[in-house]
């Protein structure tokens, strides 16, 4: 397998089929229930390590091909965030068409999990945007392929936590990586997105006496963390032009376009948003001839996806944690391998699982 790049010119071409092919997807399936109002696609770019795991996301597409682009984009990034986080697990992702606010029921997530149980185990499911364990314990009436149900059921609940401290310890390691100390005591960090992930994130931040500028399109969001942490609200026209040390995106992929990137006034860029660049090549290269050192986001943000791969043997809670804590050393030697072959760090978190699947891959096929 090799890496294909996310190129502007590539990005929706005229068919699914040039798609799933240019990204190396070995499956793509359509769910339409008039029944229930169902709409959904699940993305499985590989299970060379095990079952594809991913999060479903439940969002209201402007267009349906922003849905496909979005679970192609986001499985891809799951492949490598478990390879890299060392799971013996695939990369998988699931998304529902539709606004969660006001169409999500009982029905259909029991209905998506029919659709989940039609591929045999070889995608697994959990909570992603606007999913929450509730949802995810709907989906598990109609399949036994999905995880993050709540502790009381012996599950692992809501992983957001573990995934705010799996960017809390990789934004440390960066700093580290940066400045010879990981400290983060009177620093200044703008958290873009202040939802499950970026709520905990800022919770980590404060207690280290960082200041926190904090931003999310639900204003009750803001207001909460506020309210809550002492973080400092900004403006939509502030997020991206912000003085800050470290910008760390947890909303919506895509942000960081040449729109924003020139407006940048920090030192690193470390979040749990998803799929951040808007072209891998084109915005890695503006961020590293800027200076700004870009850790990747499937590296850093793979907290969540520990915490429910654990759950799938038998749920700790302390070993989630203990294994996430691993974040820091990945981050670590990722940075100092870009380092030393003077390739972006987007690269090199690539190229590293990648190498692992190859190696892995191979093995199975001996066997």
């Amino acid at each position: 397998m090799s890496a294909a790049p996310l190129s502007p010119t590539q990005q929706v071409p005229a068919s699914v089929f040039e798609q799933v092919a240019r990204l190396q997807h070995e499956q793509v399936s359509f769910c339409h229930d008039p029944a229930t109002g169902l709409k959904a696609i699940i993305g499985i770019h590989s299970t060379v390590l095990g079952s594809a795991l991913g999060g479903l996301r439940y969002w209201n597409y402007d267009h349906e091909s922003d849905a496909l682009s979005d679970v192609l984009r986001l499985s891809r990034g799951m492949t490598f965030k478990a390879a890299l986080a060392g799971l013996n697990l695939g990369g998988g992702k699931a998304v529902i068409i539709g606004d969660a606010r006001t169409q999500k029921s009982e029905a259909l997530l029991r209905r998506f999990g029919r659709f989940v149980d039609d591929h045999g185990g070889k995608y697994i499911t959990a909570e992603d945007v606007n999913i929450g364990v509730s949802d995810i314990e709907n989906v598990r009436l109609e399949t036994e392929h999905a995880v993050g149900i709540s502790e009381a059921r012996g599950g692992s609940g809501d992983p957001s936590p573990v995934t705010a401290y799996g960017v809390y310890v990789g934004m440390k390691a960066a700093r580290q990586f940066r400045t010879g100390s990981d400290s983060l005591s009177g620093l200044k960090v703008m958290v873009q997105g202040v939802g499950k992930v970026g709520s905990y994130l800022v919770e980590h931040l404060r207690k280290e006496n960082t200041t926190v500028y904090i931003y999310d399109i639900y204003e009750e969001n803001v207001q909460a963390v506020a309210k809550a942490t002492g973080a400092i609200p900004v403006t939509a026209e502030q997020v991206f032009t912000i003085d800050c040390d470290v910008f760390a995106p947890c909303a919506l992929g895509a942000g960081l376009a040449p729109e924003t990137i020139p407006g940048l006034k920090c030192s690193i860029v470390a979040g749990g948003a998803n799929n951040q660049l808007l072209d891998e090549q084109r915005d890695g290269a503006a961020l590293q001839e800027r200076d700004i050192l870009y850790v990747p986001d499937f590296m850093i943000n793979a907290g969540g996806l520990i915490n429910v791969s654990v759950e799938i043997e038998g749920y700790n809670r302390e070993l989630a944690l203990a294994k996430t804590e691993g974040i820091y050393k990945t981050t670590l030697d990722v940075l100092k391998n870009a380092r030393e072959k003077q390739i972006s760090t987007n690269e090199a978190a690539i190229g590293q699982a990648l190498s692992r699947i190859e190696n892995i891959g191979n093995l199975k096929r001996f066997w």
